[in-house]
């Protein structure tokens, strides 16, 4: 956890230029919106997913590519999950992912993370990340002003901070993808058969 707080206080550093934290500029949301819960599915859902991932993770692209379309299909579209994303950055490229993401707003949120997992390779491992995410978010939408602004959102990186924290506290989370469903634990890019074993044995309670 000390290295996921590290690069919290590093990307902090970009952020030392004060910007509105209620007002947003054309490309993203106010900082009120940008810390709202991320989710697919019904509030009413009996189960509930909650992911914590990283996206600078290959597993987590990999659970969100093959895996999760999956899991909408049969459980979140018929109203039986919800999943809730939750942000576990593990290094300051992949925080600064999160943050863009954010600031896309609850409806953009999780079409902006997929195009952020989809260009993994290319920003992730990029000599300038930052460049490289602007150059990303572009495709939804973003400009690098919008993305300079959204880095300067100190009530968004704090918000991160404190959840990322929580979830190493509460849910003892030290490695990226994590799932709880309805109290279960599951670690890694598991197979949707594994998944699905888990909320049935959920749904059945």
């Amino acid at each position: 956890m000390n290295r996921i707080l590290q690069s919290l206080a590093l990307l902090a550093v970009l952020a030392t230029v004060p910007f509105g934290a209620s007002h947003a500029v054309a490309g993203i949301v106010p900082v009120s919106e940008a810390i709202k819960e991320m989710a697919l599915g019904s509030k009413d859902a009996p189960v509930t997913i909650l992911e914590f991932s990283s996206l600078g993770c290959p597993h987590c692209a990999n659970f969100h590519r093959e895996t999760l379309p999956l899991i909408k299909k049969e459980y979140i579209d018929t109203g039986k999950v919800r999943l809730v994303f939750n942000d576990f950055p593990l290094g300051t490229p992949a925080l600064a992912a999160s943050m863009v993401a954010h600031c896309a707003g609850p409806k953009k949120f999780f079409g902006f993370i997929e195009i952020i997992f989809s260009s993994q390779a290319q920003w992730a491992r990029s000599n300038n990340p930052l460049e490289a995410l602007s150059k990303v978010a572009r495709f939804g939408g973003m400009s690098s002003a919008d993305v300079d602004a959204c880095l300067k959102y100190e009530g968004l990186l704090t918000h991160i901070r404190q959840n990322a924290q929580a979830a190493s506290d509460k849910y003892k989370v030290n490695s990226t993808p994590t799932f709880v469903i309805n109290g279960e634990i599951v670690s890694g890019a598991q197979p949707f058969e594994n998944f699905k074993k888990v909320i049935d044995k959920a749904l059945a309670k």
